[in-house]
């Protein structure tokens, strides 16, 4: 997500805080729905539903995060009316953020905006970072794991997965594998992507959706058919990067995507372990 878009989403869910008279943030429901994308209320109170039990089921009960308050709307021709609304405590809001779809760029934001107490930028934009990051890389295991099903399933043979990935590494990186492993210094046991940056997971997926699309329309059927496909997708996307101004080969490690989704699962206990309420 680009630091602008941050800054801008930052901005939006700032400007509709509340504060109760004893100093509790809240949001407004109907305001969430515009701020998460929701075009519909009923949709949106499916996703609050969701949420209520969750709080349930976390142990919190749901009148101390989700208040129901009447809310007075114009109509036409100088009428009134009285809507549904409520009132949503920082952490109401991170669980209806987390039974959103976080492919949706405002609930992806959400999802960490409410999960951390500090309200500097640059910790809200470091945490989205490392989000993106971990999201990337569970998407990469998820389409590898499809196109070792596809090799299986085509070449008949449990076996050809790692090689024709490690072709690809060396199309992608001009390295083989274990030589981007022994650059980087990292840990023989472990695999190369829990160390790279997000924009060489999404570049990894990419060339390996393509492969399972085309071994699949072309019905590739052989170890060498596949790996040819594979290396001419990788060797595609490195020209792309290449042409940005991107070489792939020289980009530094990140930290261990490991440790950084445990921080990850840690911030989230420790921020939403005492969550404030909006009745005492």
């Amino acid at each position: 997500m680009k630091t602008e878009i941050i800054k801008s989403l930052v901005n939006n869910f700032e400007s509709y805080a509340h504060k109760t008279n004893e100093g509790i943030e809240f949001w407004l429901a109907r305001d969430l729905q515009q701020l998460l994308g929701y075009r519909k209320w009923d949709n949106f109170l499916t996703v609050i539903t969701k949420a209520k039990t969750a709080c349930e089921i976390t142990g919190h009960k749901v009148t101390d995060h989700f208040a129901d308050v009447g809310k007075t709307i114009q109509m036409p021709k100088g009428a009134q009316k009285e809507i549904q609304d409520l009132m949503l405590t920082r952490y109401a809001c991170y669980l209806i953020a987390q039974n959103g779809d976080s492919r949706k760029e405002e609930i992806a934001f959400a999802q960490n905006y409410f999960a951390i107490q500090a309200r500097k930028f640059e910790v809200i934009e470091k945490r989205i970072q490392e989000f993106e990051r971990v999201r990337a890389r569970h998407k990469l295991i998820e389409t590898e794991k499809e196109l070792s099903s596809v090799i299986y399933q085509q070449t008949k043979n449990d076996k050809n997965f790692g090689l024709i990935r490690s072709k690809g590494d060396k199309a992608l990186f001009g390295y083989t594998t274990q030589e981007m492993k022994s650059r980087l210094k990292v840990p023989s046991s472990r695999a190369l992507a829990d160390f790279q940056p997000t924009i060489l997971l999404k570049a990894k997926d990419f060339a390996t959706e393509i492969t399972i699309f085309n071994t699949k329309n072309k019905g590739l059927k052989t170890e060498q058919a596949i790996s040819e496909e594979h290396i001419i997708n990788n060797r595609s996307v490195r020209k792309t990067l290449i042409s940005r101004g991107i070489r792939p080969e020289i980009l530094p490690a990140e930290e261990d995507i490991k440790k950084v989704e445990r921080k990850i699962e840690s911030e989230n206990k420790k921020s939403l372990k005492k969550p404030d309420k909006l009745k005492t």
